[in-house]
């Protein structure tokens, strides 16, 4: 992505970009392998059901994929997390899920670590949105964390 801070600016490209991963969310589907670690994560707060699955191999995420029942919120970051993190040394998926709760705490963050997800940055003036914004990201933190824990 060549230029994120025009983005951030263009409320209209923010909400197409969500609305795009939400009808097309990317990664979608679940692998029967024993091989994938697998969070599932419900909220009691809306109808966010979903599962997350990991291939963590080597130190780096070579797949993640997910499926359930969501919001557009919740479908939309969960995809845009699978673009981001495929692909990526554990330290770095790391890095950019922790840059990514910043942004949702309103904290100093990179933007331009975060690509699309910055469709999110104004979620944390909406209380009842942040549960539905973090909750793909919390099962990878997770399964990351587990991950780390095996080694």
């Amino acid at each position: 992505m060549s230029n994120v801070n025009s983005l951030l600016n263009d409320p209209a490209i923010l909400r197409e970009l969500i609305m795009d991963h939400y009808q097309y969310p990317h990664h979608h589907g679940l692998v029967e392998d024993e091989n994938y670690a697998s969070v599932h994560m419900a909220s009691d707060s809306c109808i966010d059901d979903i599962t997350v699955q990991s291939l963590i191999r080597d130190g780096k995420v070579e797949d993640i994929r997910f499926d359930g029942v969501a919001c557009t919120i919740s479908t939309a970051s969960t995809s845009m997390m699978t673009d981001l993190l495929r692909g990526k040394s554990v330290e770095e998926a790391q890095a950019i899920i922790d840059t990514y709760f910043a942004m949702i705490e309103a904290k100093e963050y990179d933007p331009d670590v975060l690509e699309e997800a910055v469709a999110f940055q104004n979620v944390y003036k909406q209380a009842n949105r942040i549960k539905c914004a973090t909750i793909g990201w919390k099962a990878m933190d997770q399964m990351i964390a587990e991950s780390e824990n095996k080694g």
